[in-house]
């Protein structure tokens, strides 16, 4: 590999300058990609093409050259399966009115205020399996509740936002998991390591900050019903004058084109349940029977057989019994004909082919700069500048300008997760705390600016499908958002500190972000003259 110095910097530099001047992810990604294979060229624009289609190739067929012979690897095929599989069963799900009868099946004792509330927030964490989900359903659930319940609509958009990403970031079983690992996957292998990528999936996850503290931050605002910022006055006016929105807002219309409305009158608990448990139970026991089993549990328990575990035909097995277990459900149930469920497993994998195009084209960036040595030199640069313990911090608010200017979280993910592992992994010289808080920060920072983002795909989907003005979404969801910024970025200071253990820190964060609230909420109602910034509880009047 030649050694192309500081120029080693422009294929990231060019994919983060064209997503924040045209939005557009998918074109910053390619170009990105395009400028590694102009550099491998020589300056040969005919060559760069060929480069870039051959990586692109490569990453979809998980082949890779070596020696002068092609290698294969099937670890991307299966995730790009997984993806599709997981899209198709959400889909039937939905279209087959699980969800809906979930809804209705938990909502009916719904008296107060304070039980929608918390009623929103507990749907969104239920639905932890897709954030395009989870807006999509808890919006058009809960509306009708909440609206009833007097609660703003610019609270349950929040609800439905900040437990969308947060929880699909975190959940062992999503949509997301699928990306996160291939992109894990590569960046340890670039530093020459064996763990598994769950393995360190796990070992990342208390330190992601943000989206822990953003979805703690929802149940308490919502239990307590003390506000701050725009929301206070929000939430204010929906309780005493009734109004869910403001005089002249412009809620965003609420439709769903690829897969269409729910089917009414068929409606069962059961075609969410049983899915779910077998996406969930089928996952778990392929990590299971991969990872070694038995022999590998009483070798070093549960953590050796994720080691050992393949984790994409575990996500593979686990995918494939949803869409089966919920195909025969709807048919058994005569719910959907056989060729409504085939229109609605395609409509759902359609869903997904904007995240598996950007998946591919992480990939192919990854390859790109692989190819130019950009890991390599920022390692050699920064490691004359930056001590072990500030990475994680730099990251995070890398991460998170990223994230706010682009509006998308995944394609943060994929710039930044190629730099974070082989620079943590470089200045702590082991797999450790800082490696495992460094790729903790690149979900969390991407999540967070993403969450504070009025460009963001989960933003806008959360004002449409909850009925909400966006700019009032963006405008009230902001200083919350920011609040828990702000604390997972001061437990981030305290881990460069010599803090290092992730639950006691996530210990620290918890304890901080209620006492934040609470202070927040006291100043902003005595500038708002609302007592304490508690809005009162109502009670729904019987009809």
């Amino acid at each position: 590999m030649s050694d192309f110095g500081v120029l080693s910097l422009l294929p990231p530099l060019v994919a983060i300058g064209l997503a924040i001047l045209t939005k557009r992810v998918l074109f910053a990604l390619f170009f990105g990609v395009w400028v590694g294979g102009f550099l491998v060229a020589g300056g040969d624009p005919v060559g760069a093409t060929t480069e870039t289609l051959k990586w692109i190739v490569f990453n979809i067929a998980s082949a890779w050259e070596e020696d002068g012979q092609i290698m294969t690897d099937l670890w991307n095929t299966r995730i790009l399966l997984f993806d599709a599989l997981i899209g198709a069963g959400v889909a039937l799900i939905y279209k087959a009115g699980g969800m809906n009868a979930i809804a209705k099946a938990v909502t009916r004792k719904v008296k107060t205020s304070r039980a929608a509330s918390l009623m929103a927030a507990i749907f969104g964490t239920i639905i932890f399996f897709d954030d395009y989900t989870n807006t999509i359903i808890v919006g058009n659930t809960m509306r009708p509740i909440t609206d009833r319940a007097r609660v703003s609509r610019e609270f349950l958009a929040y609800a439905d936002d900040s437990t969308a990403a947060p929880v699909a970031v975190l959940a062992v079983v999503s949509t997301w998991i699928g990306y996160e690992l291939g992109l894990l996957k590569d960046a340890i292998a670039s530093v020459g390591e064996n763990i598994s990528a769950y393995s360190a999936w796990f070992a990342s996850w208390p330190y992601r900050f943000y989206p822990i503290l953003a979805v703690i931050l929802v149940y308490l605002v919502a239990a307590t019903h003390r506000h701050y910022g725009p929301m206070l006055k929000a939430e204010y006016r929906a309780r005493k004058e009734g109004k869910v929105l403001r005089d002249g807002a412009q809620p965003m219309m609420t439709t769903e084109v690829d897969v269409g409305m729910p089917i009414g009158g068929k409606e069962s608990v059961w075609v969410f349940i049983l899915p779910v448990l077998a996406l969930v139970l089928m996952t778990f026991l392929g990590l299971w029977i991969t990872g070694g089993g038995s022999a590998a549990y009483a070798e070093g328990g549960f953590q050796e057989v994720l080691s050992n575990a393949d984790s994409t035909w575990a996500l593979v097995w686990g995918s494939f019994s949803m869409v089966i277990v919920a195909m025969a459900l709807v048919l058994a149930m005569k719910i959907m004909t056989l060729e409504d469920v085939e229109h609605t497993l395609v409509a759902g994998m359609k869903q997904m082919h904007f995240a598996m195009m950007i998946l591919i084209l992480a990939w192919s960036i990854k390859s790109a700069c692989d190819a130019v040595g950009t890991a390599d030199y920022i390692v050699r640069v920064a490691s004359n500048v930056l001590s072990p313990g500030l990475v994680p911090f730099v990251i995070f608010v890398v991460a998170a300008f990223i994230s706010f200017t682009t509006g998308t979280s995944w394609g943060t993910f994929a710039i930044m997760m190629p730099i974070a592992v082989p620079l943590s992994y470089q200045l702590s010289g082991s797999f450790g705390p800082i490696v495992y808080a460094s790729i903790a920060s690149v979900f969390a920072g991407g999540v967070f600016g993403d969450h504070c983002s009025p460009i963001s795909d989960t933003t806008i989907m959360s004002s449409m499908f909850s009925g909400c003005d966006h700019i009032d979404h963006v405008n009230t969801q902001i200083p919350y958002a920011l609040t828990a910024g702000v604390v997972g970025a001061v437990m981030l200071l305290l881990f460069a500190a010599g803090l290092r253990n992730g639950w006691v820190l996530l210990a620290i964060a918890v304890l901080l972000l209620v006492v934040l609230h609470r202070v927040l909420s006291e100043w902003y109602g005595r500038r708002a003259g609302i007592p304490h910034g508690k809005v009162p509880i109502y009670i729904v009047e019987e009809s």
